[in-house]
């Protein structure tokens, strides 16, 4: 009778005798499976993670196989079943997983590369708004100075530091203003209360705030409101939007020329278009016009006669504004200048009572 213990060496003599023969059937399996997964390591993750579930199964497969000398014998036809089995249920399952998690690698690669861009915003937000603030802020520290030591007694030269003080401070609170609007923007803060809004009242009074604006600087400011389009929208924010775009125009705009602002409708949507004689946006810069505190080249800004010229913001945030109305912005060149145009959904006829 032969005693378990003789029976255990004797198994382990045996696995020691079969291990080279199948180490040498299964190895290369192995080899070619690295091959296939190096040409295909471009390829989507579902089909390498499918790749990488096979080569254990079939090299399990091959090294049974082998060992056993292709005699199918009761225990080889068991092993085979068993890994077939082993092979339907974990191919599928890796394809599924290899997609989830490809989903989710592209959705952290587009997250990251959006934080990137954030972070670049951001970077490019505080070197132009500390420039900017930088300015003002010298200037008023400089006539404060001025008025403080004695060097301006005279009562219309007191009066005209004034005034240039005030004008300064009104800079920078527009400056904060805009940051303030921004930053309610891109952080989902914005609230909207939404109504039946008559776009040319909205338009008039843009228009009428910023006539002022546009005679000191000599530039004609028209306005063609003959139709009488009613958007869905909350009326503070529609009026910064074509206070912004109106600004914007008149600023680049040099003296003598023209800013036009038209309504009207387009199907479904009211719209709203503000050309200016700027002389045109160049074509690598006219995809860059609503980012944040971008403000092209010289060239566009051929006169600034004193006028702010902001912070870079207006046009982002007029841009953040609309789409929070789901409507639509966009620019190219037109004839003298460019041309904005704006696209909002119409309110919906009042219902019969």
């Amino acid at each position: 009778m032969i005693e378990p213990s003789e029976s255990f060496e004797a198994m382990l003599l045996h696995a020691w005798h079969i291990l080279p023969f199948a180490l040498a059937f299964a190895l290369p399996v192995a080899l070619l499976g690295g091959l296939v997964l190096y040409v295909l390591r471009r390829g989507s993750l579902a089909t390498t993670l499918t790749v990488l579930v096979l080569i254990p199964v079939l090299a399990t497969l091959v090294g049974v196989l082998g060992v056993s000398g292709f005699m199918f014998t009761p225990a080889l036809t068991t092993m085979l079943l068993v890994c077939l089995i082993v092979a339907l249920v974990t191919v599928p399952a890796a394809i599924v997983f290899g997609r989830a998690v490809a989903r989710r690698s592209v959705w952290e690669r587009e997250a990251r590369e959006r934080e990137r861009a954030a972070e670049a915003s951001r970077r490019e937000l505080v070197a132009w708004i500390s420039h900017d603030l930088r300015s003002p802020l010298a200037g008023i520290r400089a006539m404060a100075e001025a008025l403080a030591d004695g060097v301006v007694a005279e009562p219309r030269e007191v009066a005209d530091y004034a005034g240039r003080i005030s004008g300064e401070t009104t800079r920078l609170s527009d400056m904060v203003g805009d940051l303030f609007e921004l930053s309610r923007i891109t952080a989902g803060a914005l609230r909207l209360t939404m109504s039946a809004v008559p776009l040319r009242d909205v338009v008039s009074d843009a228009v009428a705030a910023q006539t002022p604006v546009a005679q000191q600087k000599r530039v004609r400011l028209l306005a063609n409101e003959f139709a009488r389009p009613v958007v869905s929208g909350s009326d503070p924010e529609l009026a910064r939007v074509v206070r912004n775009l109106v600004s914007n125009a008149i600023r680049h705009t040099p003296p003598d020329g023209t800013v036009a602002v038209q309504i009207g409708i387009d199907g479904a949507d009211a719209l709203l278009a503000v050309d200016d004689s700027c002389g045109g946006i160049p074509e690598d810069e006219i995809g860059r016009v609503f980012d944040v505190a971008f403000r092209g080249t010289q060239a566009r800004t051929p006169e600034r006669s004193g006028a702010s010229s902001g912070g870079g913001l207006g046009l982002a945030i007029a841009k953040g504004l609309v789409e929070a109305h789901r409507g639509r912005i966009g620019v190219h060149n037109h004839g003298p200048g460019c041309r904005f145009e704006v696209r909002l959904p119409l309110a919906p006829p009042p219902a019969m009572s």
